[in-house]
């Protein structure tokens, strides 16, 4: 584990464990690169080397006042890789880091890039325009900027233990352990990072990033996501890389990674491997 310094004088925390060809977890919104722990220990344990940051604003890394936007996030994904000079990596972004992933790929190109894995990823883009008539009123997305900015530590609560995982769908059990560890990501960053990046994962479009994209890409997403709703979502995504595979999961919440961690890992390692 350790820090890197952007060139804008940021400081990024970073796990970097294990040997083996390179996995990049980006995270998602407003959490840290513990989310991907079910993921760390798996790819690990199977002979990979595996990479998490946190955003900048995010968990451990410098709670900045600017560049919560997605060309900074970008860029500090690409000084990680550059310094940590990793080469036939395989990058892998759940929400809003399905975002961070692409633009870092179209921005920085695919010298360094193997494949690429979008999970419940926020493009092409959420937000409602003329353009994107399926998508979210900004509005709600208003909604969750007062929230941050009014309330963040009860809201914090209440996202996981509702939509995030689906636990308010009939039937599914709530597990507080994983809603707890979720505020605690939450809360560990900064909130006018996670104000900032309301905007940043909503109104970002990410449509010709995504046609820019060469390298074999598999998007993954629930159709049961409350988050970010899958028809304006994956199989749009799927359609705009020039190599994508789009695997539905029936039922599943946008925090599958956690939730259905055993599925989602081997369906990771047999894209990895294929």
């Amino acid at each position: 584990m350790g820090f890197i310094t952007t060139n804008d004088g940021v400081e990024i925390f970073y796990k970097d464990w294990g040997s083996g060809q390179p996995i990049v977890f980006s995270h998602g919104w407003p959490l840290s690169s513990d989310d991907w722990d079910a993921q760390l220990m798996f790819f690990l344990q199977r002979g990979y080397r595996v990479i998490a940051h946190d955003r900048r604003g995010h968990g451990r890394s410098a709670q900045v006042a600017d560049g919560h936007d997605m060309d900074h996030y970008a860029d500090d994904l690409a000084a990680l890789t550059a310094h940590l000079d990793l080469r036939d990596a395989v990058h892998v972004g759940h929400s809003t880091g399905g975002g961070e992933v692409a633009h870092y790929i179209a921005r920085h190109g695919e010298s360094r890039v193997a494949k690429a894995v979008l999970i419940s990823a926020v493009p092409p883009i959420m937000v409602q325009t003329e353009a994107n008539p399926g998508g979210l009123p900004k509005s709600v997305f208003d909604g969750i900027q007062e929230q941050v900015a009014t309330n963040r530590s009860v809201f914090y609560r209440d996202l996981p233990a509702t939509a995030f995982y689906g636990f308010n769908r009939d039937g599914v059990e709530p597990i507080e352990a994983i809603i707890q560890n979720w505020w605690r990501q939450g809360m560990m960053g900064g909130a006018k990072a996670h104000y900032d990046g309301v905007v940043a994962f909503s109104q970002t479009d990410f449509t010709e990033d995504l046609k820019k994209i060469t390298v074999p890409v598999l998007v993954m997403h629930g159709d049961d996501d409350q988050v970010v709703p899958y028809a304006d979502s994956g199989p749009l995504s799927a359609k705009l890389v020039q190599n994508g595979t789009l695997k539905t999961y029936a039922g599943f919440p946008h925090g599958m990674p956690t939730t259905q961690a055993a599925v989602i890992n081997a369906d990771l390692l047999e894209f990895i491997q294929s």
